[in-house]
């Protein structure tokens, strides 16, 4: 089985046509968007992680529930 229709459509109509023919590694090899996009995400993942150990911690959770607790009994 080949990779390529023999035949393309002129027109992709359809949107698996469409995504077919795609030239998704033209863009990939020549756009710089994708490789900061990459960058970006690699250097966001650990400070996004940091960020939600320190606001899961057990001390920051339980000091955030005694504040919900106090407005809570504000509103009684």
């Amino acid at each position: 089985m080949s990779d390529a229709p023999a035949r393309p459509m002129k027109f992709p109509y359809t949107i698996s046509a469409k995504i077919a023919q795609f030239p998704m590694k033209f863009y990939l090899q020549n756009q710089w968007i994708w490789r900061y996009w990459m960058v970006g995400i690699a250097v966001s993942i650990p400070v996004f992680y940091k960020i939600h150990k320190l606001a899961n911690s057990p001390g920051n959770v339980s000091k955030w529930a005694e504040i919900r607790r106090k407005e809570a009994e504000g509103h009684h």
